[in-house]
């Protein structure tokens, strides 16, 4: 496995910070570099960039919910520590997918897996997750999915 120029990215930028003594973003960076090695470590492997996608795709739906949860619970400070960490996120995520992009993308794997039911969703689901990961909220997606098949 190839090593992850997302990760080397992260790291180059961790020291910028640390140099520049930006000690918000660098914690954020820190969180970020701290969950991708862990997931090295669970794995036993170095992860490629799909993987290190994955590690920050899952960190910026966490918060996404937490800053959601910590609004409603009157918490502004704490949302706003959130939406700064999700913003550090997003730099090193792809570009989102339009409602239009993803909608495309869920016919065309519609149509290659021969779906017609709702029983072949996960075909469909495993042909779409390698093409939207990081791009799209796996929910919206699957969401988008189960109504093109009827469910």
């Amino acid at each position: 496995m190839s090593a992850s120029a997302v990760r080397a990215r992260i790291e180059h930028d961790m020291k910028a910070a640390l140099k520049g003594g930006d000690k918000r973003r660098l914690g954020a960076l820190r969180l970020m570099l701290a969950a991708i090695q862990q997931r090295e470590i669970d794995a036993r492997t170095r992860l490629d960039d799909a993987g290190v996608m994955a590690v920050l795709d899952k960190m910026a739906k966490q918060r996404r919910d937490a800053e959601a949860q910590y609004r409603e619970a009157g918490r502004e400070d704490l949302a706003e520590q959130e939406r700064f960490e999700l913003a550090v996120i997003a730099d090193y995520l792809p570009e989102p997918l339009s409602g239009e992009a993803l909608d495309r993308l869920v016919e065309a794997a519609v149509a290659e897996a021969g779906a017609a039911s709702m029983r072949d969703m996960g075909r469909v689901m495993a042909l779409l997750r390698p093409q939207v990961q990081g791009r799209a909220d796996m929910g919206e997606v699957s969401a988008r999915v189960k109504a093109r098949l009827g469910g």
